[in-house]
């Protein structure tokens, strides 16, 4: 699977060649190297990887808190490199929303539900008339209607996350970033949160990308993109299939991301099974491309041991 930079204009995000790299003690850290990736309008996207591999600097850059180092980086038409300090704040006040790990990091405990849905519509200058009414309809959709006037410590944590989807909601954000929104949850609780999620993005057609190690998150959705030491490494793509007796089943295809330069990782569970290291043969077939371990190599290693 290529990643090419696509021109359709219903491309909500896209990252072209995205670089980032911190300085830290005079030493230089890469946390994306190259990341190409984009997300349609309206869909509903897992991102995974293991610690380090540069999630959570994306959702940083995504979400205007951190600016990259050189590439491409847009969000519904912003130019993520080239806005201003004041178009920042803008951005993050009306174009996207965050919803933490942490429900406390969206919501203030002396605030019920409702009052901290509010909130942000009044920091975006949202008539009074309107923010009640927006609260009470983000609260049914995420389905907690009963809530609305409790405050934090009579709701479950399950609830209190639901509010601070609401909250992240509630200026009608074109994109919600998620990180890690199941990770301190019970399974029911996490259920009822990616339902609410799901129910968000069908019902306003938000754009969601969620980082995510949770399964029933990263296995439920339509595409799945793995990061790998700092750029995008693979895509898991599913459909519905429907067998000859009307049953529905789930097919999901795993493909390697090729970006612009000819760049692919192959998945680390293959190389190690077939003890590739350091270089591997190619052979061009009339349909495909070969890849072998370098037997050669391991013998030159044994000769010179010998």
């Amino acid at each position: 699977m290529t990643t090419a930079v696509p021109t359709d204009p219903e491309v909500e995000i896209l990252c072209d060649n995205l670089v980032r790299i911190f300085k830290a003690e005079g030493v230089e850290v890469v946390a994306l190297q190259g990341l190409d990736l984009f997300v349609r309008a309206g869909e509903l996207l897992a991102v995974v990887g293991a610690s380090g591999s540069g999630k959570s600097t994306l959702l940083n850059i995504l979400s205007g808190l951190d600016i990259p180092s050189a590439g491409l980086a847009r969000v519904a038409g912003s130019d993520l490199l080239a806005m201003s300090g004041r178009d920042r704040v803008r951005y993050r006040r009306h174009t996207v929303g965050f919803l933490f790990q942490q429900a406390s990091a969206n919501l203030l405990p002396y605030l019920s539900a409702a009052e901290n849905i509010q909130l942000p519509m009044a920091l975006a200058r949202t008539p009074k008339g309107e923010r009640r009414q927006r609260a009470m309809e983000l609260l049914e959709v995420l389905g907690i209607p009963e809530i609305a006037d409790r405050g934090l410590s009579q709701m479950s944590g399950g609830q209190q996350q639901r509010v601070a989807l609401a909250v992240a909601l509630a200026n009608q954000p074109r994109v919600l970033l998620a990180d890690e929104p199941t990770g301190e949850l019970d399974h029911q609780s996490s259920e009822e949160v990616f339902g609410a999620i799901q129910a968000a993005n069908r019902a306003y057609g938000t754009t969601v990308v969620v980082v995510t190690h949770d399964p029933l998150v990263s296995e439920h959705v339509q595409r799945t993109v793995g990061i790998r030491d700092g750029r995008t490494s693979s895509e898991v793509l599913r459909r519905t299939a429907i067998d000859e007796h009307g049953g529905e089943s789930v097919i999901a295809e795993e493909y390697a991301v090729l970006d612009r330069a000819g760049r692919l990782q192959l998945p680390r569970e293959f190389t190690t099974t077939l003890a590739m290291k350091d270089r591997v043969r190619l052979d061009l077939e009339a349909d495909h491309i070969g890849v072998w371990p370098d037997r050669r190599g391991d013998q030159r290693g044994e000769e010179r041991h010998d």
